[in-house]
């Protein structure tokens, strides 16, 4: 994508006005900003705070985070949600073997790909559901979402352990249990951002670290409740880790607004009560788009994802061909998982002495690594490479998931940061839905996966490739508006400049006048 021309920030800052009506909680609440008729000064101000927000500052009003309190406990319950969500997810290597051989026919050559479809279909419903998900936090706050979410994850994965075949799992385990997982995931990472700016890299690196502990614990877990008491009494065991979600969301409480944002709020209100004007909302904000740097972003990531899960769904399953002497081969997602949370600790704590949409360039190291250990997986000929494959994966794959949010907060600010999340996940849903069946297809016509896995590291590379645009669009953007804001000020000078010696020149004549 080439880049183009920005969005002008008073447009932006108008379509993103509120109506009339009570007061927001700090969840919701706006950016204070005049109305639509205001005069060049205010757009002057306008420029400076769409600066601010490229920048990476906070613009003035905008609530402080508390960096800690109440924020540890909100860390801890998200760090559950992305673990029972991501660790249920990336464990589903161990489910799937199982399935196939619960509700496997011998003489059904598809049931590779009809399998994957069940693993897929969630992972990819849980991304899907994140623009949808990104409106309800907005309109109902990040608590009665995430608990909302939870409960619906509860009753489809409850409603899976009951069926008979695999295709009803499509709608139980597929889209319901995933749409509710969806629903308490993505207040997990937008909530975070209210407690925590200075911090917000290690946070988030804490936070996605319960994913990697999960997927260290699950497989092994699952594997031993498969053995005594079966699949259907193992997702029976699961809810409890959804029940446990249920809980956690209840924390995510909103921070209440400060006496100078009340009085600010209370000001605009009566301000918009004088002119009779009432803004419209807009529930999609579509206007994130027009931040070039968002865009290519949001279409470098799908990109790049076309192959990310099809070892998390495939490699239990290619182990038992490829080895099958060898026992405890769910050590691999062990190993996945211990260097995720090695890498999301480590490059969360990076991402914080990192400046700006430089951060990036990280995610354009990890695309690479992953692409290129995809490739060397069917290329291991002993068990011990393919865990050193893996245990670079996880590294790397810590790495991309850790600076997710990060990166969006400097692309959009803190305002928009909900929405251009959910969008983005929402995109990731199409290219995470196809890759596991296009994999299983492949593995039944050719009979085996090694081509799979070559094809699954392509895409990472494109996708970094696409990345590495970001920074340079950003900074342009950067100086188009310092242009902008410096021509503007320039240009109230002289005005200010040219009214001071008209002015002077007519107190002159009069006094010339009065002479004569």
């Amino acid at each position: 994508m080439v880049p183009s021309q920005e969005e002008p920030a008073a447009e932006r800052e108008t379509s993103e006005a509120q109506p009339p009506g009570p007061a927001p909680s700090s969840e919701d609440a706006p950016l204070p900003g005049p109305g639509p008729s205001d005069g060049p000064d205010v757009s002057v101000e306008k420029v400076e705070v769409e600066l601010a927000r490229s920048t990476g500052d906070e613009p003035p009003g905008a609530p402080v985070p508390p960096e800690g309190g109440w924020g540890w406990l909100v860390m801890l319950a998200a760090m559950w949600c992305n673990g029972s969500v991501f660790g249920i997810q990336n464990a589903y290597g161990v489910l799937y073997v199982s399935m196939l051989d619960t509700f496997g026919a011998k003489d059904d050559d598809k049931m590779a790909f009809k399998t994957a479809w069940v693993g897929s279909l969630s992972m990819g419903m849980i991304f899907f559901c994140c623009p949808i998900v990104s409106v309800f936090t907005d309109m109902f706050g990040c608590r009665k979402t995430a608990v909302v979410g939870a409960a619906v994850g509860f009753i489809g994965l409850m409603s899976s352990s009951f069926v008979s075949s695999i295709e009803p799992l499509y709608l139980t385990y597929g889209i319901i249990f995933a749409c509710g997982c969806s629903f308490a995931y993505q207040p997990s990472l937008v909530i975070l951002g209210h407690y925590f700016k200075k911090r917000l890299g290690l946070v988030n690196g804490i936070v996605t670290a319960g994913s990697s502990a999960f997927t260290i614990l699950l497989p092994l877990l699952l594997r031993t409740l498969i053995d005594s008491v079966g699949l259907f009494h193992t997702l029976r065991v699961l809810c409890i880790f959804m029940f446990v979600l249920f809980l956690a969301g209840f924390t995510y409480r909103p921070l209440a607004p400060s006496a100078k944002e009340k009085a600010s709020e209370g000001s605009r209100l009566s301000f918009f009560s004088r002119r009779k004007i009432s803004p419209p909302k807009k529930v999609f904000n579509l206007a994130i788009f027009k931040v070039t740097a968002y865009s290519v972003w949001a279409a470098g990531i799908p990109l790049a994802l076309f192959g990310y899960f099809v070892p998390y769904v495939h490699l239990m399953k290619y182990v038992k061909e490829k080895f099958p002497d060898v026992e405890n081969k769910e050590v691999l997602f062990m190993c996945i998982g211990v260097t995720s949370g090695v890498g999301r600790l480590l490059f969360g704590r990076i991402a914080d002495y990192v400046p700006g949409v430089k951060k990036v360039y990280l995610q354009v190291l990890s695309f690479f690594f992953i692409g290129l250990m995809s490739i060397m997986i069917p290329l291991c000929s002993i068990f011990g490479a393919l865990i050193a494959v893996c245990l670079i994966m996880g590294l790397f794959d810590g790495c991309f998931i850790s600076i997710m949010a990060p990166i969006a907060f400097e692309l959009v600010g803190p305002q928009d940061a909900s929405q251009a999340i959910g969008f983005l996940l929402g995109f990731m849903s199409i290219p995470m839905t196809v890759g596991p069946p296009v994999a299983g297809l492949l593995r039944d016509k050719l009979g085996y996966y090694n081509m799979a896995f070559y094809l699954a590291g392509i895409p990472p590379f494109l996708g970094g490739l696409v990345l590495c645009l970001i920074p340079w669009i950003h900074s342009k953007k950067q100086r188009d508006i310092t242009k902008t804001t410096g021509g503007e000020k320039m240009e109230k000078m002289l005005e200010n400049h040219n009214s001071l010696l008209t002015g002077s020149s007519g107190i002159f004549k009069k006094e010339s006048d009065s002479i004569i």
